[in-house]
């Protein structure tokens, strides 16, 4: 089945780092699901409706490269009210400086991918406090939004490849006539092990805040280029 939105992306580097990697970045060879649906996000968000990725077509050969980059080594605070309103907290920022360390990456170079993707409706009001519609028709809704901002190359924020440093190009294919042919290395059927599909956030019900992560992964193989991508629910849960 032909998905709704056909989208290239490329970018010059790109960074879908493996978990199991603690210290140093180590990049997955394809880009991830969630990735891929980060990249949508940037151009089209709602909380109406979920980016489903069906799959994805790896059209550049797997080439990386290793540089160094200055990272820091902890994120800065972020408090409640009730700590700052009488002075609680002095020093809410980082100390470059003091904080810095060098970590080597492995990157991907040269990169260029076809996501296939469909939607999924969590709520059939297009905006909050409106109306309810026909789940198809909010769908249809939402697409055509899409489809406008990416012709015209618009976006909530610049799409990335797995870091923000990594800025994306994209590309709204609306016929399959002119899709690029992946590369003639990925004939056949290559087993690429088990690659993060995405991540579930839990809310607590009360203060809406995040109470937990629970990483989700699947086993991808691609065949010819093209890697199918399981439904988000249908694989066992790793944490």
């Amino acid at each position: 089945m032909k998905s709704p939105i056909t989208l290239e992306i490329s970018g010059d580097y790109a960074l879908f780092s493996r978990p199991e990697m603690k210290v140093e970045r180590v990049s997955y060879d394809v880009i991830t699901p969630s990735a891929a649906r980060g990249v949508l996000d940037a151009i089209y968000y709602k909380p109406q409706m979920r980016w489903v990725i069906d799959r994805i077509t790896v059209i550049n050969p797997v080439r990386f490269t290793n540089i160094r980059r200055n990272e820091i080594s902890k994120k800065a605070s972020n408090p409640k009210s009730s700590l700052v309103k009488d002075g609680g907290m002095d020093n809410l920022g980082i100390i470059i400086e003091e904080n810095r360390q060098q970590r080597a990456s492995m990157l991907l170079k040269d990169v260029r991918y076809i996501i296939h993707a469909s939607i999924e409706i969590l709520d059939s009001r297009l905006e909050r406090g409106g109306p309810e519609v026909p789940a198809n028709q909010a769908a249809g809704k939402h697409l055509d939004m899409f489809k406008r901002r990416a012709r015209k190359g618009q976006a909530f924020h610049q799409p990335y490849l797995g870091c923000r440093e990594f800025p994306a190009r994209f590309v709204l294919h609306e016929k399959d006539d002119n899709l690029p042919s992946p590369h003639e290395s990925f004939l056949g059927e290559k087993d690429l092990g088990f690659m993060l599909h995405d991540i579930e956030f839990d809310q607590d019900p009360k203060t809406k805040e995040v109470s937990s992560t629970t990483p989700h992964f699947f086993r991808a193989h691609m065949i010819d280029g093209d890697i199918t991508v399981p439904a988000f629910k249908s694989h066992k849960t790793v944490s």
